[in-house]
């Protein structure tokens, strides 16, 4: 259940408050991805220091290994992993039409090989939510068909019709399927770049009903011009009081500007995927500390960050461990840059409380640009 709190003055950013079962979110917020039932070199007890709320797992992976007869042995997700707190699986939709080494679609669903082995695999809307039900995750998202850009529209037609009749087939299964622990489930708006698309995609899952929306297939090759304008425009037409969940997006600026236009939940693998390429992120903009410039900058990554590479390391000493080829060197920089965009975050809830986001982001974008 989605809980509006507080509209900002400036903008059309807003606070509020998911309620899960296993705890309360708080919006704006970032999950951090944690794919494969972890995220990439940081453990759980870091991830409650940063102050993380939420992460994200894959249906599809997980669904391939360990397998759903593992994790239920194990007694669901939270428990195989050891994360107490509230946990969004997507469906695998994108995985399956990105990663399956080959696919088939139906009106039943999706077959596909895996990229693991190249075992032969069906996807149904259904089958989506007995894995996601398996796992016991407290968001759930409908099974969808993510189009790749540039798309033709008679294309993208033919898969939103496909994707609005999984949606329907999604909600009525998770009805009658629903037992003990409530689990919440989110619709999927695609469409493309056709904003005429995006809204009949809208205006289908509406009437079908959902616990929140998500915004699928942005940030797939597309510009930041056109994906600000996607954004924007989908998110002017949801409903106010449910979660709007924009996927898949990466930078700090582009999270500011989606916030702007009133989106309340960001998930992307770039702090950690960079993090582990030596790519940390801070105020003043980001900093490749693989560079020669860092062999005796003796500073933190960013003066006055309380995460642990901050009050521990230098930047010469995290660029040695690259240089070295030391595991701690990405686990220090991920480490950074998950605190650095929870707290970003926070700071742009205690903005939009105040009534002053919209100067607070261009502060931010000013200085990180620089």
């Amino acid at each position: 259940m989605f809980q509006l709190i507080h509209k900002d003055k400036s903008s059309k950013a807003r606070l509020g408050k998911l309620v899960t079962a296993h705890g309360e979110v708080n919006t704006p917020v970032f999950m951090p991805v944690g794919t494969q039932g972890t995220v990439k070199a940081i453990s759980n007890s870091e991830l409650e220091d940063c102050g993380a709320e939420i992460i994200l797992g894959n249906a599809y992976h997980l669904y391939l290994r360990p397998g759903l007869d593992i994790i239920k042995k194990a007694d669901g997700l939270h428990k195989f992993m050891g994360w107490s707190h509230p946990i969004l699986t997507d469906s695998g939709g994108y995985q399956v039409f990105s990663l399956a080494k080959l696919r088939k679609l139906s009106n039943d669903g999706a077959e596909f090989s895996s990229h693991i082995d190249g075992s032969k695999h069906f996807l149904t809307p259904e089958k989506v939510i007995d894995i996601q039900q398996a796992l016991g995750s407290d968001i759930m998202m409908t099974f969808d068909e993510c189009v790749h850009y540039p798309a033709a529209r008679d294309y993208v037609e033919q898969s939103l019709e496909l994707t609005t009749k999984w949606a329907r087939r999604t909600k009525e299964y998770f009805e009658k399927s629903q037992v003990g622990c409530k689990q919440l489930l989110f619709g999927i708006v695609q469409g493309s770049t056709y904003l005429d698309l995006r809204k009949k995609a809208v205006e289908d899952l509406l009437k079908i009903g959902f616990d929140g929306y998500a915004i699928g297939g942005v940030s797939v090759g597309e510009s930041n011009t056109l994906i600000n304008e996607i954004a924007a425009y989908t998110a002017s037409l949801l409903p106010e009081n449910k979660a709007r969940y924009l996927m898949g997006l990466g930078t700090p600026p582009d999270m500011l500007e989606a916030i702007a236009e009133g989106l309340d939940m960001f998930d992307c693998v770039v702090p950690t995927r960079n993090g582990r390429n030596g790519q940390a992120f801070t105020f003043a903009g980001d900093l490749q500390l693989r560079n020669a410039g860092y062999k005796e900058d003796f500073r933190p990554i960013e003066e006055g960050c309380a995460c642990y590479a901050c009050k521990t390391h230098t930047r010469a000493y995290i660029r040695h461990l690259f240089n070295t080829e030391e595991l701690l060197g990405l686990r220090l920089v991920s480490l950074h840059n998950i605190h650095f965009y929870v707290k970003l975050i926070g700071l742009c809830r205690e903005a939009i409380r105040q009534d002053r986001f919209l100067k607070f982001k261009g502060d931010f974008v000013n200085s990180y640009n620089k």
